[in-house]
This record gives structure tokens, sequence and C-alpha cells, in this order.
């Protein structure tokens, strides 16, 4: 076996233990709390040896941080935006809003361990101003400036107002209902799952509610 195979051999299981103890992180930090979880029970989720968590993360903060900013990047590559360089469009922004909250609500809805991470994210936004910070460093703040940008270009507000801002976070806590007030949604509507057909139906609906807002909002 040569060099290369035998790293990439390696980086693989390490990789793989990397991501299950995340994933452990997400459920067990969003169900029970940090200080209730214990790396014993961590590394039982994940499948793998206490050892491994000081290895990959230096202990169980740093396991913590690192499900926020998995937790983040997720949110960021869902939401997408594209990058602009000057003026754009009201036509372009308003596509790119409504591509945004369609990625958003595929995410939060039917995306792969969607329930972990954001039960891991409701709880540690409540409680722990660390993860707080970290979390509008590297997507709240940085996003949602952006979006505030879209929104403006599609209704000529200004990009910083008050009610630009609100809007925006009226658009995300809609699409994030969906998901943390999954089973009252699925007894109000009579539906046995929430699966991509559902969660379609569900972004339809929030893209016609966000183009009546533009359209409410435009000068």
């Amino acid at each position: 076996m040569s060099r290369s195979s035998e790293l990439s051999s390696t980086a693989a299981p390490a990789e793989s233990t990397r991501s299950n103890l995340i994933a452990a992180g997400f459920a067990l930090f969003g169900e029970a709390g940090y200080a209730a979880t214990s790396i014993r029970k961590l590394a039982a989720r994940a499948d793998t040896n206490v050892a491994s968590i000081a290895y990959h993360f230096g202990g169980k903060a740093g396991l913590r941080r690192a499900c926020a900013e998995a937790a983040a990047e997720r949110i960021a590559e869902a939401v997408g935006l594209p990058r602009t360089h000057g003026a754009i469009t009201p036509e372009a922004a308003t596509a790119a809003l409504e591509k945004a909250l369609r990625g958003l609500v595929g995410l939060l809805l039917v995306g792969e361990g969607a329930q972990g991470f954001v039960g891991f994210m409701v709880r540690e936004l409540n409680e722990s101003p660390e993860i707080v910070e970290l979390m509008f460093q590297r997507f709240l703040g940085p996003k949602h400036r952006e979006l505030c940008a879209l929104w403006g270009a599609a209704t000529g507000q200004p990009a910083d107002s008050e009610a630009v801002r609100l809007s925006v976070f009226a658009m995300i806590g809609q699409a994030l209902y969906f998901r943390i007030g999954q089973p009252v949604v699925l007894r109000g509507m009579g539906w046995e799952t929430l699966g991509p057909d559902e969660a379609g139906r569900i972004a339809d609906h929030l893209v016609a509610q966000l183009h009546a807002a533009l359209e409410r909002s435009r000068i």
C-alpha cells in the first residue's frame, strides 16, 4: 500500500468518528443539556472510546463548540446567497430570498439529522452566551445582514432599518416553527409524517407569504 493510500485509509475512520461525535453532541446536548451529558454517554452514542473526544476536540467543551460550528455551516450552506458585487436588481434579490427560504425549509424539515441539530441550537441559544456569540459570529450575524441587504434591494427599504431586520427574522422564524412545532403541525394538518412532499407544500406557502410581505414593504 502506498503512503498516500495509508494516509487516506486512516483519515476516513478519523473523519467518521469526528462526524459521529458531532451527531452525538447534537442529540445529547439537545436532549439533556451540556451539564447533564457525560463524556461517557457521548462516546457510547458515537460508538467510540472516551479518549477520542479529547483527541478530536480537546474535551467536552470543544465538542460543544464544534457542534455549534457544524450547525452554523449547515444552515449557511442551505441558505446559500449569491455573492453580489455592486447593485442587484429587485427581481434578482427576490429570487435569491426565495431560494434561501426554500433551502432553509428543506434543511430544517427533511435535512439529514435536522431534529438533532435544531434541538441542540434551540437549547444552546437559550442557555449558553458563548454559543450565542459563536453562532452570531459564524451565521446569525453575517447571514442576517446578507438577507437584509437582499430584502432592501427587493423593496427599496434601507437594509439596516428596523422594519427590514424584523422582516428577515420573521421569515427565518416561520421556517423554524415548522421544525420546532412539528407534532402540532402534523396533528393540525392531519399528516402522518412530514416528508419531502409536505415540506414542499410548506415551502410554497412560506414563499407566497414572502412575496406578499415584500410587496407590502416596497417603496
